[in-house]
């Protein structure tokens, strides 16, 4: 059984030490584990003082990407390294190694597919309390729209079953936490979550500038994984909203019409058509967007096939 830890780096060559030392040598029932940093363009010695720390390997992406591709990047790496768990974890040590243990075993225990870590972060000094508030806020807003009992939805310390790590794609440009959870769902991928403890902050967070990005890119980032996931249930909404409000006036005008004052509520006529003809429109778009989507599962069903046959060559070319 082979673990591999993935680390996204970007301008870490004074934390990036710190973390790697911290990470376990052996756990029980795995047989090898192997360190993966991947450098998301960094322009600081990140990559010399990787290699100094005799990581077993190093990607790069040339240029600043982002977490969310630099995550991607690294599963993919990780799944050619013939990783059977992928843990990932930040580069500024937040989250306390000794926990990675306790992630990994629902999946070694074969209890789950995808598990996170669940930070106290109540807890947590160096978190102001309106980030405490949103934190918290968006992790239940993520339960209700992923269906989910994710506790602590941000959490970047994750472990991967190789099966599950084959089935995710990455389509936000922002951050991989959110779009993977309500895809994982989706997948009929089992998700748990352990609790986990973090260490003092060595630097600030640079994934977001100010609360108000964060909050708009979270809200966005949920509301285009459940159009993706969930399209017929977000349109036929819309639709449905239309049809009942063209209804209802069409009803109103019918009831003055047939009282013999129909000719001084025409307006409610041609309201009431408008949101009817709507409603239908949109209605039809959410039967469209459903079979989009079942022509996506294949698509995904696919390229979960090709992935694993094509890991599995690569693994025979290098023996």
């Amino acid at each position: 059984m082979k673990l591999v830890i993935q680390i996204p780096c970007y301008n870490e060559e004074k934390s990036l030490p710190v973390t790697v030392n911290d990470l376990p040598k052996e756990i029980e029932g795995i047989d090898e584990i192997e360190i993966l940093v991947i450098d998301d363009g960094s322009v600081d010695k990140t990559v010399e003082v990787a290699k100094g720390l005799k990581v077993d390997s190093i990607i790069s992406l040339g240029v600043n990407k982002g977490l969310a591709k630099a995550f991607s990047a690294g599963i993919n790496k990780a799944l050619d390294m013939g990783a059977d768990i992928i843990v990932n974890t930040d580069a500024d040590n937040q989250y306390n190694a000794k926990y990675i243990k306790e992630l990994i075993k629902p999946i070694l225990e074969h209890k789950a597919d995808i598990v996170i870590g669940t930070r106290p972060v109540s807890k947590i000094k160096h978190f102001s309390f309106l980030k405490k508030v949103l934190q918290k806020l968006g992790s239940q807003v993520m339960r209700l729209v992923s269906k989910t009992d994710v506790k602590d939805a941000p959490s970047g310390f994750r472990a991967f079953s190789r099966n599950a790590a084959l089935q995710l794609n990455v389509f936000d440009n922002y951050t991989y936490t959110l779009d993977t959870i309500i895809q994982a769902k989706a997948k009929g991928l089992v998700t748990e979550c352990v609790e986990v403890d973090v260490n003092p902050e060595l630097r600030k967070s640079r994934l977001f500038k100010n609360m108000f990005q964060y909050i708009r890119r979270s809200i966005f980032t949920m509301l285009r994984m459940f159009i993706i996931y969930r399209p017929f249930r977000f349109f036929i909404s819309f639709g449905s909203l239309f049809l009942f409000s063209g209804l209802i006036v069409g009803a109103r005008f019918l009831y003055y019409f047939l009282n013999g004052g129909g000719q001084g509520h025409v307006q409610s006529l041609i309201l009431a058509a408008i949101l009817l003809i709507t409603g239908v429109q949109v209605s039809l778009i959410a039967v469209l967007s459903e079979l989009i989507s079942i022509n996506r599962k294949l698509i995904e069903d696919v390229q979960r096939m090709v992935k694993s046959a094509g890991l599995k060559n690569y693994s025979e070319d290098i023996k």
